[in-house]
């Protein structure tokens, strides 16, 4: 087959996918942009958020607990949140079936009740449902947005044979904009796609390869068997035995928290998760990191020993984390742009922009040659 036709083919698998998948990709690209100072913003507006910070330890989860099942005795809680000493504990209240998910903001040293808030309510909780669920029944839109996900990878990688210049004199046009007077709205909005495509691949491509692995199991461990991965995607929890011949610890939420608040005397976050079931383990987290969540170490501890128990998966201690699991962890952090903080966030902010842009362009190029 000749090159020209070769990249003839190539145009039209291009444009055809873009054509398909357009629409789906920049409400992706905007509602990521929309979603990308969604923290900074709320606790800008939301001040129950924060407290007044006192010369004394944080009152216990179990207390907490009592508390927090007061404000909602029908609900299943799911975890206790401790963060830094001048913001609210979260008593978090998550299932599947009812679903809900409640967060219960208590202050951690009076027990005060600052507010209850409908997690699945909101601005931004509107714009999440549209990044990944396109607002339609959760199953049914993570595939749609999968696979446009999945058709936009190729998309790029169509639209880099696209732009290769084949000669020097031709690359001139593809690096930068050399706009002369006179030139029409054509040739324009050709150079805009072209350009920004290019500028944006490398990042667009960690964007879409990131989102993929929360849109496609298959994908997610390929993705981690590739860089090397060993461990289970799948999140299991340890059993808890239950021996006659030892006493029963007492308080032991407690005790757990107390253990995690002095290994991580420097922790932004500590969280202990209350037993659902007689074997269940005490699941506790703390993360160090500001504004990240990959350098969480999360242990497991038995209810009646308070032995730590072991995992097979990739959601364990820190320091055991190899390569591979340390990317996994890292996925939502790359994905946003926090991995490198505020201006990681703001740099993604501005390229999801440019994204958005690129369906638009390319539906006008399709359109000024159809109807020219």
């Amino acid at each position: 087959m000749k090159k020209k036709n070769l990249k003839k083919i190539i145009r039209q698998i291009h444009l055809w996918l873009g054509l398909a998948s357009g629409i789906i990709v920049f409400i992706i690209a905007v509602t990521g942009c929309l979603y990308a100072f969604q923290e900074e913003i709320l606790n800008l507006t939301e001040d129950y958020r924060f407290v007044e910070k006192q010369n004394k330890p944080y009152i216990p989860p179990s207390q907490i607990e009592k508390i927090a099942k007061q404000e909602l005795p029908n609900k299943h809680l799911h975890a206790i949140q401790y963060r830094e000493s001048n913001v609210a504990a979260e008593a978090i209240f998550y299932n599947d079936d009812p679903l809900y998910y409640d967060i219960c903001y208590i202050n951690p040293y009076t027990g005060e009740v600052l507010k209850t808030v409908d997690e699945f309510s909101g601005f931004f909780r509107f714009i999440l449902d549209g990044h990944f669920y396109l607002w339609l029944p959760h199953e049914i839109g993570q595939t749609i947005i999968a696979s446009a996900t999945l058709i936009f990878i190729l998309i790029i990688i169509s639209g880099f044979i696209l732009w290769y210049p084949k000669n020097r004199k031709a690359a001139k046009q593809r690096f930068w904009f050399r706009w002369k007077e006179g030139i029409k709205w054509k040739r324009k909005n050709y150079d805009l796609h072209n350009i920004t495509g290019f500028y944006v691949m490398a990042i667009a491509l960690i964007f879409a390869i990131t989102g993929l692995v929360w849109g496609f199991p298959w994908f997610a461990y390929c993705y981690y068997t590739v860089v090397g991965g060993e461990k289970s995607l799948l999140y299991e929890e340890p059993i808890s035995i239950k021996s006659i011949d030892k006493k029963a610890i007492e308080y032991p939420l407690d005790k757990v928290f107390l253990i995690m608040q002095e290994e991580y005397p420097n922790a932004k976050s500590i969280e202990v998760h209350p037993v659902e079931t007689d074997t269940s383990p005490i699941a506790a987290n703390a993360n160090i990191g500001d504004g990240t969540y990959w350098q969480t170490d999360y242990r497991y501890f038995d209810q009646y020993t308070l032995e730590e128990k072991n995992v097979s998966h990739i959601y364990g201690r820190l320091s055991k984390a190899k390569f591979a699991d340390k990317l996994l962890r890292m996925n939502y952090d790359i994905h946003t742009g926090a991995i490198i903080g505020l201006p990681g966030k703001i740099f993604a902010f501005l390229i999801s922009l440019l994204i958005a842009s690129l369906p638009i362009t390319g539906f006008l190029i399709w359109w000024g040659k159809k109807y020219k």
